[in-house]
């Protein structure tokens, strides 16, 4: 019998994919767990309309982002902490503050976690910080760290 799964079965296959499995297996375990559907020609068609749905949808998303990047590189946000002497940070400048000091000053909303560094800013002067904006899209952002 061939079936639709509907969720990621382990040993079988994943989601939306079309498999030719025993009657009573489908029967007696997909069915009744709502793990798979029959594949009639109408579900077919629905899975794949859904299928080429979120393909547009994630499309829309990547696009959305790569304009976003190219926003990012083209910024520079300032960041005033304290230092002590020889121009040392009291803490350091960490994603968090640099999130908030974009939103704040560029009205741009990234997440704190998109933040990519290596280790916290400790130092006073210009850094390049790496913003994952999407899976395959990674803006540059130009952050300057000046001492109250």
């Amino acid at each position: 019998m061939k079936v639709i799964l509907q969720a990621d079965v382990k040993g079988t296959g994943k989601k939306g994919q079309v498999f030719e499995v025993a009657d009573g297996y489908a029967r007696n375990f997909l069915f009744p767990k709502k793990l798979a559907i029959e594949a009639t020609s109408g579900n077919i068609q629905d899975i794949t309309h859904k299928k080429a749905l979120e393909d547009r949808r994630k499309e829309k998303e990547k696009e959305a982002a790569v304009q976003l990047a190219a926003k990012l590189n083209t910024l520079q946000i300032e960041v005033k902490t304290k230092t002590g002497e020889g121009g040392r940070l009291f803490g350091s400048v960490t994603s968090k503050e640099i999130a908030d000091a974009l939103k704040k000053q560029h009205g741009v909303e990234v997440d704190k976690r998109k933040v990519e560094l290596k280790e916290p800013i400790k130092a006073l002067g210009n850094f390049e910080v790496h913003v994952k904006v999407y899976a395959d899209v990674i803006a540059t952002l130009k952050v300057h760290v000046l001492s109250v």
